[in-house]
């Protein structure tokens, strides 16, 4: 599959951006796939970051959640995260 290493060189040998590509749809092929046979499976992950980008940009701006109201709607987000899925917390 790839061609033979030069002698005098080290280390391993660079793949190509599309042999990594293959590779990795290769090796993830039914989560990547999972949206197309599961209907309740977004195709990204989109309303989760979403969910969370607030809270977590007041977290690293403060460096901490200084009020309990920032602490709720971190984890409020988090769980409407978790909601589609079976994941109890």
């Amino acid at each position: 599959m790839f061609p033979p290493k030069p002698s005098g060189k080290r280390g391993k040998l660079a793949k190509s951006d599309a042999h990594n590509l293959w590779e990795r749809l290769r090796d993830y092929e039914t989560a990547v796939l999972l949206f197309a046979k599961d209907p309740h499976v977004s195709f990204t992950n989109n309303r989760a970051e979403r969910d969370l980008r607030m809270s977590k940009v007041k977290q690293k701006v403060s460096g901490c959640f200084r009020t309990t109201e920032y602490a709720h709607m971190f984890i409020a987000g988090f769980q409407a995260t978790c909601n589609p899925w079976p994941i109890r917390i």
